[in-house]
């Protein structure tokens, strides 16, 4: 009898042309991005690109879905990511913040609950005065505040940028009268002197960019639309931490789907599309692999924690 049972299974086998189910391919339902901001950021606008181009590629439906946190930033998002499936039915766009910051402020988020991508952008953030300050540069301005009281405008005293800002200040000797958290930091926030220093992205001053100055550039590389302007790190002395934005996966989920929404992003990020955006606003956009992304989170939390010493 049991070399019978063998016999028809080895019958059954040759027939069908296979001994168990076939994974049906990436994906197989709706794709959720989760976007922890309001709409029309830079991560906004090239996670809805990626979106796009997978429905395009692939005939599912894939969109965008808003989920700013108020007060908590992007937090809230993140954990709605973090507690739903493995399925790549919902992805994560996350701000460096969600894995240097988030394991260390006991929200439930660990080192390795998500998995990246890949990482994308790098937002265009500087420090700007206005035209007659006094001061076009960091030395300057740590001159000009050892002498005179200096208030600095930021979107949040947790952000990297912004603790950077503090971070430079400290290394150059000298410190901000008063610092204040504003929901938007655009010319007017200058000119109305709400602030004499904004912590801002340079999207937000780009049509008084001629009445302004530029103190620097908040990442590891010079905005190349900003002529002469130096990074706060060499200028400063401190580290080159940067506001960046990547793709992520709740830990677990299969190789298959991250390997397919790497390949789409990085097509995107590659398009005419995307790099146009970089051309126009000054935020960089590239493409780093999972591998390079893990790294990249590894070493960041080194110099988050430098920033903090």
């Amino acid at each position: 009898m049991k070399k019978k049972l063998i016999l028809i299974a080895s019958l059954l086998t040759a027939i069908t042309g296979f001994t168990a189910p076939v994974q049906a391919a990436y994906p197989e339902s709706p794709v959720q991005f989760i976007v922890p901001w309001p709409p029309g950021d830079f991560e906004d606008v090239l996670t809805r690109m990626i979106a796009a181009r997978m429905e395009e590629k692939t005939g599912v439906s894939a969109s965008v879905v808003n989920k700013p946190g108020g007060g908590d930033g992007p937090f809230p998002g993140a954990l709605e990511v973090l507690n739903g499936p493995t399925d790549g039915s919902m992805v994560g766009s996350f701000v460096i913040g969600v894995p240097i910051v988030g394991p260390v402020i006991d929200i439930g988020i660990e080192e390795d609950s998500f998995t990246p991508v890949g990482i994308f952008l790098t937002y265009p953030f500087v420090l700007a005065s206005s035209g007659d300050s006094g001061y076009s540069n960091m030395k300057e301005l740590a001159a000009y505040a050892q002498e005179n009281d200096v208030v600095l405008g930021h979107f949040g005293a947790g952000l990297t940028p912004t603790r950077a800002t503090f971070a430079a200040a400290r290394n150059m000797d000298f410190e901000f009268a008063d610092d204040s958290a504003f929901d938007l930091l655009d010319c007017n926030s200058l000119s109305s002197g709400d602030a004499d220093v904004i912590n801002t992205t340079l999207a937000l001053i780009e049509p008084c960019l001629d009445d302004i100055n530029i103190l620097a550039n908040i990442g590891s590389e010079p905005i190349g639309k900003l002529d002469g302007v130096e990074t706060l790190a060499s200028q400063s002395g401190i580290n080159d931490i940067e506001l960046w934005n990547g793709l992520f996966v709740k830990k677990g989920t299969p190789q298959e789907v991250v390997d397919t929404l790497a390949a789409i992003a990085e097509e995107t990020m590659a398009s005419d599309e995307a790099q146009q955006l970089m051309a126009e606003t000054g935020a960089r956009v590239y493409w780093q692999n999972a591998e390079e992304s893990a790294a990249r989170i590894v070493t960041d939390r080194a110099k988050n924690a430098e920033l903090s010493e």
